[in-house]
């Protein structure tokens, strides 16, 4: 009698994580490649990641990781890639045959994810760059601004003190930082905004003015649609990226990452694995919005 065959399992963890579109994504990125894979979902809260992993079944192989869980990720990892090392945040979890994830290498694919979004939207690299916000996102976004060429970035936040992480990870890049307050946006010129507040934050009126006709304005957060953001870069002439342009570009990183994709193999197959994910979510390959709708 022949031994059953496992499917290798991957997932995503997080909390809340009902909403997430990972699923969704994933498999249409497995058909794509003829990948036989299953991706499900869990309910993971603060300080539960290492249970998770240590529980696992020996066939789950990967996981996406969302908030809050990043930085516990991080701390999992036995080893990291460069975007994880510099941001302290792990949103990709990969293991092994023999060993499952009791010993996850770990990525961040959240910095390609940027990347992958501007360039998609026609932009090979940006100048002056305008970061929206200091959390975990944000070091990704800075990050990407210097995998972009960047020179310049500024840094709008509340808070002063988160800022300034972020802006000496941004000087360690060698790029020339300033950090001013969230209203401070408006005074700003920028060929590329990043805006990485949460979706419905609560942004003051004078910080929306700073957005001209041709900027690139990526807003990572898709849900709820349209930030107060995304309305001022339309009505300002702004060329805006949907948020889940990023998600897609990352998500596939971690397709890569959990099917073991060659990159000579990924250059034949990567452009209609990505498109089949764009289509899953109904986005245009582009990423780029042109209506409120």
């Amino acid at each position: 009698m022949s031994a059953e065959i496992v499917r290798p399992l991957f997932g995503v963890v997080g909390s809340p994580i009902g909403h997430s579109k990972s699923p969704l994504l994933h498999r249409a990125a497995y058909a794509a490649l003829g990948f036989d894979a299953e991706y499900d979902v869990t309910e993971v809260g603060s300080g539960g990641l290492g249970g998770y992993l240590s529980s696992s079944p020996a066939h789950r192989r990967g996981v996406s990781v969302t908030m809050p869980l990043k930085t516990e990720a991080w701390l999992a990892s036995s080893t990291r890639d460069r975007a994880a090392e510099l941001t302290g945040a792990v949103n990709t979890l990969v293991g092994s045959v023999s060993d499952g994830l009791h010993t996850p290498r770990g990525a961040n694919t959240d910095v390609g994810g940027i990347v992958g979004a501007v360039r998609g939207a026609g932009r090979p690299e940006a100048r002056d760059v305008l970061v929206v916000g200091a959390g975990a996102t944000a070091a990704s976004a800075v990050v990407a601004a210097s995998d972009l060429g960047a020179r310049r970035l500024t840094i709008a936040a509340r808070s002063a003190e988160r800022a300034a992480g972020v802006a000496g990870l941004a000087r360690s890049l060698g790029l020339e930082t300033t950090v001013v307050g969230l209203e401070g946006a408006a005074t700003v010129s920028a060929d590329l905004v990043v805006s990485t507040l949460p979706g419905g934050a609560d942004v003051p009126e004078p910080a929306l003015a700073s957005f001209g006709e041709g900027a690139l304005l990526l807003d990572v957060a898709y849900s709820p649609w349209p930030s107060a953001f995304v309305t001022a870069g339309l009505q300002g002439g702004a060329v805006v990226v949907h948020g889940l342009s990023m998600l897609v570009h990352q998500a596939a990183r971690q397709v890569r990452l959990f099917a073991a994709v060659e990159d000579a193999t990924w250059k034949d197959v990567g452009e209609h694995v990505t498109v089949a994910m764009f289509d899953a979510v109904g986005m245009p390959a582009s990423g780029i919005v042109t209506a409120l709708d």
